[in-house]
């Protein structure tokens, strides 16, 4: 049995057109003046003059940060938070993907508690109150609009800091699925298959517990089937918002659970060789999954009994083989290599890579024990 302290920080309101509600909610958490972090993207996309102008309906006076890039910087953070300081907002709103959320939540560590980045790196750092933050995400991938944590690399080192504190939770997170049909094909397929590899990971995770479980579940309920609809025809929006859904509560599940071996592996892929994070995740999760299906094939077999093999799905008979034949599948069908040896990594520097892949955290939380003989194994199956 594992002990959890479930506690909801995040309001989540959901809908087309919802965007257009940013600034009766920004009024309800009593914010007149607002910081817009978002990346030049989504802005170029007219994305978020939408949100800045539902605020200034609202009587909010606003200022934009755009200096937002993907995998933020602490340079990133920094500039934002001088903006900050000279603006003096009264709430944060993170609008955009995983890096635009992560960004804000940095910039509110640094406007709300003073100090660098890195001495927030880890969990619970922050000592003072934190300014409240709505996430407008316009993609559907990170889950980072439920999670408590921010990524942001050492601009110096390269080094990816995972800062934590439940103080850097957004108030609440605004999900317009009409905000992410615009999203470029391989960002939906990047995207999605993060996402699907939270549901994955988490419900296998050594600290799962009845409440990740539960978001696990409807998180890959909501992905598996959307994922391939979003890929066929991008401008179906009741699939856009399975996708935003899922992908929330995905995110739920990692807060209130872990991650798995899948991610360790990717991030090393990231670092050395630029593969962005969700085609490395979406390479080793079939051989992840294969190697847990060893302890673990029940869990799988479990998962798989929620679509008792309609529509697509694997059968529950088939457990961690079928689904991780699915997942390749899945990965094939976004248009993404499936193996290392296309993607410009170097066989002879698997070694390295499984050194570093057995530093990541996460690995930590694998439901059979990981260590580098195992994720060079791992590594060896993908190449």
């Amino acid at each position: 049995m594992v002990p959890f302290d479930y506690y909801p920080r995040t309001r989540i309101v959901f809908g087309p057109g919802k965007v257009e509600t940013l600034g009766q909610l920004a009024g309800e958490l009593g914010a007149r003046r607002v910081l817009v972090v978002s990346d030049p993207g989504v802005i170029g996309a007219g994305h978020t003059a939408l949100g800045i102008a539902a605020l200034q309906t609202a009587g909010v006076a606003t200022q934009l940060f755009d200096g937002v890039v993907e995998n933020p910087t602490t340079d990133n953070v920094d500039a934002g938070a001088a903006l900050a300081r000279r603006f003096e907002p009264q709430l944060i709103v993170g609008f955009g993907g995983g890096s635009s959320m992560d960004c804000a939540k940095g910039i509110n560590f640094l406007y709300s508690g003073g100090g660098r980045m890195q001495d927030y790196w880890g969990t619970g750092k922050a000592t003072r109150p934190m300014l409240p933050m709505i996430a407008v995400p316009t993609t559907a991938g990170t889950g980072s609009e439920t999670q408590s944590f921010a990524l942001i690399s050492d601009a110096e080192t390269h080094v990816k800091m995972a800062c934590g504190d439940k103080k850097a939770s957004f108030r609440v997170a605004l999900l317009d699925p009409a905000l992410t049909v615009t999203q470029p094909l391989r960002v939906t397929a990047l995207t999605g298959i993060d996402a699907i590899a939270h549901a994955l990971e988490t419900y296998v995770c050594r600290v799962r517990n009845p409440v990740s479980l539960a978001f696990s579940r409807e998180a890959w309920l909501l992905l598996a089937d959307n994922f391939q609809r979003v890929l066929d025809d991008p401008s179906d929006l009741s699939a856009r918002g399975g996708m935003q859904l899922g992908a929330c509560f995905a995110g739920l599940a990692i807060e209130n659970s872990m991650l798995g071996a899948a991610h360790a592996l990717a991030n090393p892929l990231t670092t050395t060789y630029g593969i962005p994070h969700g085609h490395a995740v979406g390479l080793a999760l079939p051989h992840v999954i294969r190697f847990n299906g060893a302890e673990v094939g029940g869990w799988y077999q479990d998962l798989l009994e929620c679509t008792g093999g309609s529509n697509g799905y694997p059968s529950p008979e088939s457990g961690a083989a079928g689904l991780a034949d699915f997942v390749a599948n899945l990965v094939r069908r976004a248009g993404l290599a499936d193996r290392l040896s296309e993607c410009g990594v170097e066989h002879e520097r698997l070694e390295e890579l499984a050194t570093e892949a057995a530093h990541q955290w996460t690995g930590g939380f694998n439901p059979r024990k990981v260590a580098e003989a195992e994720l060079l194994s791992l590594y060896e199956a993908a190449f």
